[in-house]
């Protein structure tokens, strides 16, 4: 029997100030998460019980899903990164040498970093024009903004990601994929 419990998932393998801030968004994604799906399947199931059993949809079902759909898709993008999961077309990038691969990651992650707060940036213009026209949800009554406001928190969270991976990358000899997920494949995965 060893000492070494298994790493908490939310256990940053970064070191000191960045691994507490990879923490808290690691945790904060995961409760977004979480409460977004059970919440969105809550009101699901809750209307479709209002419109067979009571005969009466829930007025405002429609649009809290969506808000709830628009939170998901953006906190699953930083949760995506923090996991290695977005798709990769490696192919090429599989034949090179580690060297070459080592830079070629860096690259990846600050092009990758760059890309996601430039769109965190237009995401907030987009949502400023939003704003400035006044709508408002039919059925709840609030701005139509505040549904966008998530864009630019999971595009700072993404971007906040790939930097910290671009990090990793720089000061570990191995290559990883994020903070936490060594290049590689799964056994489940084939490489073709």
């Amino acid at each position: 029997m060893t000492d070494q419990s298994p790493p908490n998932e939310h256990e940053s393998a970064l070191p000191g100030f960045l691994g507490t801030i990879d923490s808290i968004i690691s945790r904060l994604e995961a409760v977004g998460l979480a409460a977004g799906v059970l919440l969105m399947a809550l009101n699901t199931i809750a209307n479709v019980i209002g419109r067979f059993v009571f005969q009466e949809s829930l007025f405002f079902s429609e649009e809290v899903n969506r808000i709830l759909i628009v939170l998901i898709t953006f906190a699953g993008v930083g949760y995506a990164a923090r996991h290695g999961r977005h798709i990769r077309m490696s192919a090429i990038y599989d034949a090179l040498p580690t060297p070459v691969r080592k830079v070629f990651m860096v690259t990846i992650a600050v092009i990758s970093s760059l890309c996601m707060l430039a769109l965190c940036y237009f995401s907030i213009g987009y949502i400023d024009k939003v704003a400035t026209s006044g709508r408002v949800l039919p059925a709840l009554q609030i701005p139509v903004y505040w549904i966008y406001l998530w864009a630019p928190v999971g595009f700072a969270v993404t971007g906040v990601q790939y930097a910290l991976t671009a990090i990793k990358n720089l000061v570990e000899k191995e290559i990883y994929l994020s903070t936490r997920v060594p290049e590689g494949y799964d056994d489940t995965e084939v490489e073709l």
